[in-house]
């Protein structure tokens, strides 16, 4: 036996097509949409499944980012995102603005974001009420 063949045994058979039935709203819905765009439903369909996939792949980091944030850079996280100001932080926290200075700009760094603009809309579905 040589060697391609020995290895051969270990090659994966090529993945089948597969069809998936579609609700007859959603298959619309893609029809619509894929006019619009000029575009087929399948190519559409594949375009927002790989939104999906890029969208849960960025809760997924994001969720990490904030689980490697010390407790004081989420409470300082939390309140920019409840839009209080670095004064404001100062006297909620009863800390110097220097030291809310370094703070955001550990966590900025933490979550790849250049403001707390960016921030707030990178975390804009969490709700951080309970933290004011």
């Amino acid at each position: 036996m040589n060697l391609s063949r020995y290895f051969l045994k270990w090659k994966q058979p090529p993945a089948l097509e597969r069809q998936l039935e579609l609700n007859a709203e959603v298959v619309v819905a893609l029809e619509a949409l894929a006019i619009r765009r000029h575009s087929t439903p399948t190519a559409v369909m594949a375009e927002l499944v790989q939104r999906a996939l890029l969208m849960e792949q960025v809760e997924k980091e994001t969720w990490q980012n904030w689980q490697s944030l010390t407790p004081r850079e989420k409470e300082v996280t939390a309140l920019i995102c409840n839009g209080l100001s670095t004064t404001a932080i100062c006297a909620h926290l009863g800390v110097a603005n220097e030291t809310v200075r370094t703070h955001v700009r550990n966590l900025l760094g933490k979550f790849g974001v250049a403001n707390r603009k960016e921030l707030r809309r990178l975390l804009a579905k969490w709700d951080f009420s309970a933290w004011t």
